[in-house]
Order: C-alpha cells, then sequence, then structure tokens
C-alpha cells in the first residue's frame, strides 16, 4: 500500500497535470488550427518528448510480457518497431510533412478519390481508439484507490478527456514534456535501486527460468514473427503522423523520429530489465500484469515508490490523452466532416468535440468488454494494418502509389479476410489452417497492389 506522502506526490502529479492542460486553453479558443495541430509549430524537443511518450503507453502489457518471457520483450515490443520507425523516419516524415494536411484520411483522399478517404478514415478510427489504454489506466488506479475496475475507467477517461477537450493538441504538447520526464524518472529509479541492492546478470541468471535469456523467450520463432509483423503498423501510427503533420519543418519530423528511436531504445533496456527483476524476487506472482507495481511496493521505500507510480501513471496517460485526441479528429473530421461534405473549420472543429465523446464512450465499452490489453493490440493490429499499410505508404512516391481504382477495393477486402480468420478463432485461435489474421489481409493487399501495377501500365 502507498503511504500518506507517496499519495502526496500522485496528487501533485494530478493537479498540475490538470493545471498545465488548462493553461492558454481559452486563449486558444478560437484558435481552431492550434486545437488539432497547434499551428505547425512542433518543435523539435516538444516533437521528441510527445512522440517517446505517446508511443509507449501499453507499459503494464510490456511488464507482463517480460515477466513471463525475458528479454523476448525486446524483440517482440521493440526492435521491430525500431525499424519501422527508422524506415518512417527517412522515407515518410518528410513527404508527411510538405502535404500540409491534418489527417491520414485527407492523404488518402487526395491521392485515391473521397471513396478511399472514407473508408480509410474507417480503418484510422478503428486504430486511434484508446480502449487498451483505458484499460492500463483503469487497471493502475485500481491498484492504486482500490475501488472497482468498471468506476476506474471511467473515471480515467473523463479526466483525461477533459483537458484534451479544452486544449485540444496543445494541452497534450504541455502535459507530455512532464509526462516524458517522470516515465524515465521512475524506471531508472527502480532499475537502479534493484541493481544496487541485488547485483546485474549473475543474480537475473541465477534467479529466473533459463528461457528468459533465449531471443523467443521459450514461445517459439513463429509466435515472435508474428509480432514482426503486427509491427508494420507503425507505418501507419496515426500518432506519427500527426506530429510529422504538426512539425515546425521537415527536419523537425525526420530528426525527430530518428531521435525518438534513441530513447526508447533505452526506455526499452529500463523496462526490460525490471521486468527481470519483477520475475527473480516475485516468482509466483497470480497475475503478471501487476508485475512493475508488486515490485515497487516490494522494494521502494516512500517517495521513490511514490515517484515510481506517478512514472507508470504519466507513461500509459500520456497515450490515453493522445488516442483520445486522435480518434475525435477522425471521426469528427474525416467521417462525420465528409458524410456530410463540410468543409467549415469552425464547423469540423465542434465534429471533433462530439467524436471525442463518442469515441470515449466507445472506448470504455470495448475495454470492459475485452478486459485484455493484449487480445485489443492484437486483433486490432490485425483487422487495420493490412487495410491501411500498401495504400497509404505508396501514397507518398508518386512512381510507386497505388492504382486509384483499386484502393477501396484492396482496403476493404483485405480487412474483411482478416476479420473473416479473427472470428474463426476469436478472441485468441486457434484460427483457421494455424494462421494468424494478419498474413492474409497482408498477402491479398500485397497481392492486388502487384495486380494493379501490371494492369495500370
Amino acid at each position: 500500500m502507498l503511504s500518506p506522502i507517496d499519495d502526496a506526490i500522485l496528487l501533485i502529479y494530478v493537479l498540475l497535470l490538470v493545471t498545465i492542460g488548462f493553461i492558454g486553453s481559452r486563449r486558444d479558443r478560437d484558435e481552431k488550427r492550434d486545437y488539432m495541430l497547434d499551428g505547425r509549430r512542433l518543435t523539435l524537443p516538444a516533437f521528441v518528448m510527445t512522440l517517446v511518450t505517446t508511443w509507449y503507453g501499453g507499459i503494464l502489457g510490456v511488464g507482463e510480457f517480460s515477466y513471463l518471457y525475458g528479454i523476448s520483450s525486446w524483440l517482440v515490443f521493440g526492435v521491430p518497431y525500431y525499424i519501422a520507425a527508422l524506415i518512417f523516419a527517412f522515407f515518410i516524415a518528410k513527404r508527411a510533412r510538405r502535404e500540409q494536411l491534418v489527417t491520414i484520411p485527407e492523404q488518402l483522399e487526395r491521392q485515391y478519390g473521397r471513396r478511399a478517404g472514407m473508408i480509410g478514415a474507417f480503418f484510422v478510427f478503428i486504430l486511434t481508439l484508446p480502449a487498451a489504454y483505458l484499460l492500463m489506466l483503469g487497471i493502475l488506479m485500481q491498484f492504486l484507490l482500490g475501488w472497482s475496475l468498471v468506476w476506474c475507467v471511467i473515471l480515467g477517461s473523463l479526466f483525461s478527456m477533459a483537458y484534451v477537450l479544452a486544449g485540444g493538441f496543445r494541452a497534450i504538447i504541455r502535459t507530455d514534456a512532464l509526462q516524458f520526464i517522470l516515465m524515465f524518472l521512475g524506471f531508472i529509479l527502480i532499475s537502479s535501486i534493484a541493481f544496487i541492492r541485488y547485483g546485474g546478470l549473475e543474480f537475473l541468471k541465477s534467479n529466473v527460468p533459463a528461457s528468459h535469456f533465449i531471443w523467443h523467450g521459450g514461445q517459439g520463432p513463429a509466435y515472435i514473427i508474428v509480432w514482426l509483423f503486427i509491427a508494420l503498423a507503425t507505418l501507419v501510427e496515426p500518432s506519427f503522423y500527426q506530429r510529422c503533420f504538426a512539425a515546425k519543418t521537415e527536419k523537425t519530423a525526420s530528426r525527430g523520429m530518428v531521435i525518438s528511436v534513441l530513447f526508447w531504445i533505452v526506455f526499452d533496456f529500463l523496462t526490460t530489465f525490471t521486468g527481470l527483476y519483477a520475475r527473480a524476487l516475485l516468482p509466483d506472482l497470480d497475475n503478471p500484469l501487476y508485475s512493475y507495481l508488486a515490485l515497487g511496493e516490494n522494494l521502494l521505500p516512500p517517495v521513490v515508490l511514490g515517484l515510481f507510480c506517478t512514472g507508470l501513471l504519466a507513461t500509459i496517460m500520456s497515450s490515453v490523452d493522445s488516442y483520445v485526441l486522435l480518434s475525435a479528429m477522425t471521426l469528427g473530421r474525416d467521417v462525420f466532416g465528409r458524410f456530410y461534405r463540410q468543409t467549415l473549420e469552425a464547423k469540423l472543429w465542434s465534429y471533433t468535440r462530439w467524436g471525442l465523446v463518442f469515441s470515449a464512450i466507445l472506448s470504455i465499452t470495448i475495454a470492459l468488454a475485452a478486459q485484455s490489453v493484449i487480445v485489443i493490440w492484437k486483433q486490432v493490429g490485425s483487422l487495420a494494418t493490412p487495410a491501411l499499410l500498401v495504400p497509404l505508404v505508396s501514397s507518398f512516391s508518386s512512381k510507386w502509389k497505388m492504382a486509384t481504382a483499386w484502393v477501396p477495393w484492396t482496403m476493404a477486402g483485405a480487412a474483411l479476410l482478416s476479420g473473416a480468420w479473427i472470428l474463426s478463432g476469436w478472441p485468441e485461435g486457434p484460427y483457421w489452417l494455424g494462421i494468424e489474421p494478419i498474413y492474409p489481409g497482408l498477402g491479398l493487399s500485397f497481392l492486388l497492389y502487384i495486380l494493379s501495377c501490371c494492369l495500370s501500365k
């Protein structure tokens, strides 16, 4: 249990978050462009801090995986994402900034037409729903407060929605700076104390299963390969595009991506080894999802424990607020706005705020129904990535762009095929023919891309 001083630290964090999030929201109330992208003036430090924090909201899931499978966590949630992020940095980031757009569906509509933009908006909306992050936020609040999971998920979503509703993207940028500091501080503290008290690799190797230091963690290569393909979702990750659209310059976008990868490598090192210490010191946890929290409770003194729990909360909150806004923008601008053929910025801004409310309600429903972060991540990625990957990535090259007439059919067909495969083994398999759902959809998408290129010449 937390001491009163730890509770005070958490309370101070919450008050700071609210204060920072609401500062300037009244001044920016009539600046609609600032609400979406902060006027496209995102500097390099701000770009890095907001991207690093937003992309790492699945912290409790990382702790669970590290506890169960050791260093393979780095291969599942690390290396393939670094590679995909670097590809994005060198081949997409500058082009995305050059387009002067606000959302991914706008790019699809500009390159392939209104129908492609509408279909793409649906799948982007699915990708941006913050259900998994709201579930983790609820689990953390339940651990800290002892309340029911339902109320923790609802209250967590209402809290994050409040300052995003008021301040938009600018509020997120401000709060992410604070959360960047706290997430690194928390894990530097706990990993350093564990190392000083118990030792390094020799201690870990003597106290965790041998499979935890094998690259596949005892799960076999096939299981790891599935996650390598799921990492392709990085190339269609809406938070990446939003940050690039908001960057001050094209160089800011590309350099910011590369620097962010370096910070992710450092943070993955800290989180992976913290998970190993949790397994070594607490080998009989009933629920590995609580591994970081249980380790902190058993290892850290007051004040330090409060800072660590605050770091966990900051890591999750930074993703919740970003994805709440992204899903709202997609629903408001790219679904409602295009359906009603609305182009007035004031009207689109109003739609976005209503989209914020709707996406929060839908995300709460999904989180409470699924109650599994891994299931949400895996199924959403397996459905939306095959639909978006090929059309979106190729749209930034006039030479390799997919033939326009093929795009709506490719997106719909790939998603339907993967969706049918998901349903064949809902929720976690086994699936038809023992094949993971992402493979058939990606295969069909690449096949139709090749046919469109050959037949359109």
